[in-house]
């Protein structure tokens, strides 16, 4: 059949649900009709159409082992944001999940209860402790909580090329009753990569290139959900404006100051520090 503007869809997508994989043939069918019908609704021209092409050659040339430019571009749209909301409805009362981010690496250390994973990096001393259990509050033990965050400048490990070595992340192990005591560096919030294509294209909008500070947690036990999550410190800056869309109000906690002294992990802090409490609850598979 000759292709005209009026058939090309459908025959295009007609092509594509040949795939030998069911699920393929849907995604790749409907991808072709929600293209199109984006192409004729703002009637794309070749100029915009190359500059895209161009947009995604330069997120894919940036990105590494350590920088996922294409994740950053999913973030900033809220897709990424929507995928989780799509695949990860909780029950009410467990803890909700939010986005990756494009900084995790696989990998981290072990670390024992309270271990210090700042280890000397600069800023104030933060606890975060608490349980992890199940919907109905019963300690899940041994479960692994990997942890990771920017550091009081706002820079991730990944951002830093001369760093090779675990900077500001760990893997904590829950004890028997499910308790769990990070130690770390109170986050500051940050400004995503601006020196990429995703900045390029943030710097001509009137979006804030912001995230409000926050700690990372992966937590992946045998008999329930993955989930990604974040915990945001209340009161920062940029909660109700964050670029990846990733605040809930269930993940914001008080950072409470208190003195020198007895610290949650035993020992003593000769400075003040910071402590934040909270419970993972997981779902059920």
């Amino acid at each position: 059949m000759f292709v005209n503007e009026d058939n090309l869809t459908e025959l295009a997508a007609q092509r594509w649900a040949t795939s030998h994989d069911p699920r393929q043939a849907r995604l790749m069918s409907a991808l072709v009709r929600h293209l199109h019908a984006f192409a004729r609704e703002v009637e794309l021209g070749e100029d915009e159409w190359m500059a895209a092409i161009q947009w995604l050659a330069e997120a894919g040339r940036i990105s590494d082992a350590k920088r996922q430019e294409l994740i950053l571009a999913s973030d900033v749209f809220g897709l990424s944001t929507l995928v989780v909301q799509l695949n990860n409805r909780f029950a009410p009362q467990a803890t909700p999940a939010t986005v990756l981010g494009p900084f995790h690496i696989d990998g981290s250390p072990a670390a024992p209860y309270g271990f210090d994973m700042s280890d000397g990096i600069p800023g104030t001393p933060l606890f975060v402790t608490g349980k992890v259990t199940d919907l109905e509050g019963k300690p899940v033990p041994g479960a692994v909580l990997d942890v990771w965050q920017a550091d009081a400048d706002g820079a991730y490990e990944a951002q830093l090329p001369e760093v090779d070595e675990a900077r500001l992340r760990a893997k904590y192990r829950a004890r028997e009753d499910g308790t769990y005591c990070v130690r770390t560096i109170a986050p500051r919030g940050y400004a995503i990569p601006m020196d990429g294509p995703v900045g390029d294209l943030i710097s001509t909008t009137d979006i804030s290139h912001f995230r409000p500070a926050h700690v990372h947690f992966l937590i992946h036990e045998p008999g329930y959900e993955k989930l990604i999550t974040h915990l945001f410190q209340e009161g920062s800056e940029y909660l109700d404006s964050d670029v990846v869309f990733g605040t809930k109000e269930a993940l914001v906690v008080r950072f409470t100051e208190r003195p020198a002294g007895a610290a949650p992990d035993g020992t003593t802090l000769d400075v003040p520090y910071l402590l934040a409490e909270f419970d993972f609850v997981l779902q059920p598979a």
